[in-house]
């Protein structure tokens, strides 16, 4: 996916959800891997020409693992003139170590996201970026109806009232595959994972079904994504068709 495509597709959700207005401040929460930083190339391209113009950060949350290298964050981040942050933090440890979690990745979530929140509203922010893309929500969506009974995947805009931050979604557009080519292309310096159970999640399992249901159904895929779309899921704000 060529840097032109990505833009287009983040513009679609930044105008159809309404998620960016004049004078706000963006943060992007880096995690170092292929979908963050792809959402940082995206926010800096639309920076340019979006008609609500807008300030942008990045930020890291270390999780404290040995080795973590961030050097090649930092000098993307110079390139494209984007002020970064690194936050650390023992979280690592108190998962592993203090707590022995052999399930971590909720209360891992739940701490990074407080750290993040935290270091944006510090820095001034009202607004955090995740970079959660098209397959992530087919992907919560079925992890949802599957150990929650429910149909719901997280929504493109969310407003939470204790922190006074939104957060968005701007790549919910864009297909992984597109992500990985896009990485590819244009060789994002990507920082691999330390986590130990990184590729053995309930939603690496719920990656692989789709794959398999794909296989089976060709464009079963993009009809679940239409259903969220579609879902009225509680908490999704009005979609906006048409807008330019």
């Amino acid at each position: 996916m060529k840097l032109q495509r990505l833009l287009s597709l983040t513009r679609k959700a930044v105008d159809e959800y309404s998620m960016i207005q004049e004078g706000d401040h963006v943060a992007v929460g880096i995690s170092g891997g292929k979908d963050s930083l792809t959402l940082l190339y995206a926010l800096h391209g639309l920076k340019r020409f979006y008609p609500n113009k807008f300030q942008l950060s990045a930020i890291t949350v270390d999780l404290g693992y040995s080795d973590f290298n961030l050097d090649s964050i930092h000098k993307l981040c110079q390139k494209l003139e984007i002020p970064y942050t690194v936050v650390r933090s023992q979280i690592a440890h108190i998962l592993f170590d203090e707590r022995k979690e052999t399930n971590p990745c909720s209360l891992c979530a739940k701490m990074r996201k407080g750290a993040l929140n935290n270091a944006a509203k510090d820095m001034g922010c009202n607004k955090i970026a995740y970079a959660h893309h098209k397959d992530d929500i087919i992907e919560t969506m079925l992890l949802s109806l599957f150990f929650e009974g429910r149909f719901y995947s997280f929504s493109p805009k969310t407003y939470l009232d204790r922190m006074e931050l939104t957060v968005i979604r701007p790549i919910m557009f864009v297909d992984e595959m597109d992500v990985i080519g896009f990485q590819n292309l244009y060789q994002l310096p990507v920082v691999k994972s330390k986590c130990p159970v990184d590729g053995y999640t309930k939603r690496q399992y719920a990656k692989n079904l789709i794959r398999q249901l794909t296989n089976e159904n060709p464009g079963v895929r993009e009809r679940m994504f239409t259903a969220i779309l579609n879902g009225n899921i509680d908490g999704w704000p009005e979609r906006l068709l048409h807008t330019r």
